[in-house]
């Protein structure tokens, strides 16, 4: 294997010893920049080492988000992990097991060949041979760069991977030991903060007496221009003086936003950057022009835990403890914010409690770190509030989704144009698109930059799944990237997948009602895809769908279907529902192509995660907008799906193990809402083309 196919993390981080390391403890331990989110890919990274080395499972330590120890490899996100990070552990162990073997046969003086390992031993010709990787492993030089020569295992020998083995990071967190949130050093002091209303707001005054009155104990007050602080060794003292700041703060600047922002129609007309992705136009006018428009409003990650980090600045070192999706990159911005060092500062992974995407925790992360510059020597713990998360986090970007397809003969796609108006995907610290939020609360801000979105090579943002997986002649996207949305927005779980494919499939589905043909007919008759052709008729057996009916009553099936990205795990998905006054997911059925399948009960977890989070967006959630900004800043005004909403659930994945693996983390969220919002129109006889399907909406297209 050359360089050049290397995984991306290998080529950024091509020493050995940057991934892997012998332990006096007699485990070894395996290092990987991906962190521990909820999707058990800790568990997944030690499957794959101790497959490839043949040690048990139990002797692999997994260390996740460490800048001094670990490689280097940006977020997590785009559901990469066991694909990049995996596949660089692969090969790395690969390459490790044959060193070590190669320099036990030196020992025992005989052939490679006659060498096998079992449990970490080597045996001679089935025979112990009192060597092992530790006994071998000093004269093992592991500075030199992987080479990714060294042959991976066949999957047919598998015997870890393809397991579902219990998840490592569950029992901290079923105890309440894992959480950024839980750790507590002795002499903590607890932080809160008053937050900037939005760029450019200056803070003209702040009566600190009134606040000291309302905290009711000892209290410092940090102030760094327009960033305030306030700082207790007792939290409910810094939580009462966060919760008065407010009133007794003076802002002149604050930028006024109007409720009709909140609606994603509002993007339309809005300067943006305007890219012409695919086919060119086409050269004839349509003979079936079919057009739709369909959308979703902006959307908060709904963390259950607000962010939280921890810091301490001490002999010119700053440690920071965070649960945010990657350290590496957090230690560089935080150095650009702070005029710090690079190698002055040390980041650290802690589990934070629920997120998929770029949420506060940076953010909170450079708070903890500018308050503990100024109070040196004292750990900090600096903690949102949870008005403060959903008010200042940046939320998933609203998106307006039209359609064009122009029909043949036969009523199928001959030439398809998505059409999207979006804000940008990304606003992530230190990729040129956004920085951590109370850096502009400083007295030096740094400039404002040109929001862009990430490109089709990295699965694109707002486009992402815009092209249809169809047998379509010619597609082409139109993406309007709108420059001044009135929110800050960057990547929440799947980007632009949810809505592009919620659009596609509801216009698929109202082809098929044109022509009078069923569904899953129409759909396998478009689609060619091996792969993708077994799922549909998979689900559709499962889910009963030959019994489906005509609809109406208020009952209905609905059909979903993508592959994430149009090239990482494939799902179909049915949901049956029944609208009365609102919409009830009563059950869904889910068939999945992951592939390769590392650890299948985690990734079944994945699954089903996405399809509660899919049925949450599609069913409730919408940020509002009032005068100053985010007005939905509480559970109420934010509602999500609850624990008795949750929908009975049949998950499966379809054996392809003989195909690379694939990332399964964000596949269901589409075609979920997609099922969902087919199945209403099932039940209905109307389409409901904006998200949520709420009540207010069920009525006014019945009307």
């Amino acid at each position: 294997m050359t360089a050049s196919v290397l995984p991306a993390s290998l080529i950024e981080n091509p020493r050995l010893d940057r991934w892997i390391k012998f332990q006096a403890d007699r485990t070894v331990r395996i290092a990987t920049g991906k962190v521990e989110m909820g999707q058990g890919i800790v568990t997944a990274i030690g499957q794959i080492a101790a497959e490839e080395l043949d040690v048990p499972l139990g002797r692999v330590a997994v260390l996740s988000g460490d800048t001094t120890h670990g490689p280097d490899e940006l977020y997590t996100t785009s559901s990469l992990s066991v694909d990049v990070s995996g596949g660089s552990v692969r090969l790395v162990c690969a390459e490790v097991r044959a060193k070590a073997l190669e320099r036990a046969a030196l020992r025992l003086n005989c052939s490679r060949d006659e060498l096998t390992v079992v449990d970490g031993r080597f045996l001679q010709n089935g025979a112990p041979t009192g060597q092992d990787y530790w006994t071998v492993a000093a004269e093992i030089d592991l500075t030199q760069a992987v080479t990714g020569t060294a042959p991976p295992k066949p999957v047919a020998s598998y015997k870890v991977v393809g397991q579902s083995v219990p998840r490592v990071d569950l029992p901290g967190k079923m105890s309440g030991a894992a959480f950024v949130h839980d750790v507590l050093p002795a002499d903590v002091l607890h932080a809160r903060t008053l937050r900037q209303p939005n760029r450019g707001a200056v803070l003209a005054s702040l009566d600190e007496a009134a606040i000291r009155r309302a905290a009711k104990g000892e209290l410092q007050i940090v102030r760094d221009a327009n960033f305030v602080a306030f700082v207790s060794p007792v939290e409910a003292v810094a939580q009462a003086a966060a919760v008065a700041a407010p009133r007794h703060a003076k802002w002149n600047g604050v930028r006024r936003i109007e409720p009709e922002q909140q609606e994603a129609a509002w993007l339309k007309g809005r300067p943006s950057d305007d890219r012409h992705i695919g086919a060119p136009p086409p050269a004839t006018p349509p003979r079936n022009l079919v057009q739709a428009t369909f959308s979703r409003p902006y959307i908060s990650h709904g963390s259950m835990a607000p962010s939280c980090a921890l810091a301490e600045y001490r002999d010119g070192h700053l440690t920071i403890r965070s649960h945010g999706q990657g350290m590496h990159p957090l230690r560089q911005n935080l150095a650009a914010a702070l005029g710090l060092p690079i190698e002055s500062i040390t980041c650290q992974h802690l589990h934070g409690a629920g997120c998929y995407g770029h949420n506060g925790a940076d953010d909170a992360a450079l708070d903890a770190a500018l308050i503990a510059l100024r109070l040196p020597g004292k750990c900090i713990r600096l903690q949102w509030r949870r008005e403060e998360e959903f008010g200042f986090e940046p939320v998933g970007p609203a998106m307006l989704v039209t359609l064009h397809v122009d029909l043949d003969a036969r009523g199928r796609p001959a030439d398809w144009t998505t059409e999207i108006w979006s804000p940008t995907h990304v606003q992530r610290p230190g990729t040129g698109t956004g920085f951590l939020l109370a850096s502009e609360a400083l007295a030096n801000p740094p400039p404002e930059v040109a929001p862009f979105d990430p490109t089709e090579q990295r699965g694109g943002g707002g486009t992402r799944n815009a092209a249809p997986i169809y047998d379509v002649p010619a597609h082409r996207i139109v993406h309007h990237l709108v420059m001044r949305p009135p929110v800050r927005t960057s990547a929440l779980r799947g980007l632009g997948a949810l809505p592009n494919v919620y659009a596609i499939e509801s216009l698929i589905d109202d082809l098929a009602a044109r022509l009078g043909e069923d569904p899953v007919a129409y759909r396998l008759s478009i689609l060619s895809e091996p792969r993708a052709r077994r799922l549909v008729e998979a689900v559709a057996e499962r889910a009963g769908w030959a019994s489906r009916g005509t609809g109406g009553a208020g009952k209905g099936l609905g059909l979903g279907f993508a592959r994430y990205k149009n090239r990482a795990a494939y799902a179909a998905v049915v949901a049956a529902v029944t609208v009365e006054e609102t919409v009830r997911v009563d059950r869904v059925w889910c068939v999945a192509d992951a592939g390769l399948v590392v650890n299948p009960d985690g990734a079944r977890n994945q699954l089903e995660g996405g399809i509660v989070q899919a049925v949450s967006w599609t069913l409730k959630e919408q940020v509002r907008f009032d005068g100053e900004g985010i007005a939905s800043r509480d559970w109420d005004s934010y509602p999500i799906l609850r624990f008795s909403e949750i929908p009975e659930m049949r998950v499966e994945f379809v054996e392809a193990s003989g195909n690379p693996a694939l990332g399964v983390g964000e596949c269901t969220v589409g075609p979920t809402a997609a099922a969902i919002g087919n199945a209403v129109h099932h039940a209905l006889g109307v389409r409901l083309r904006d998200m949520p399907l709420t009540r207010e909406r069920i009525l006014a297209a019945l009307a």
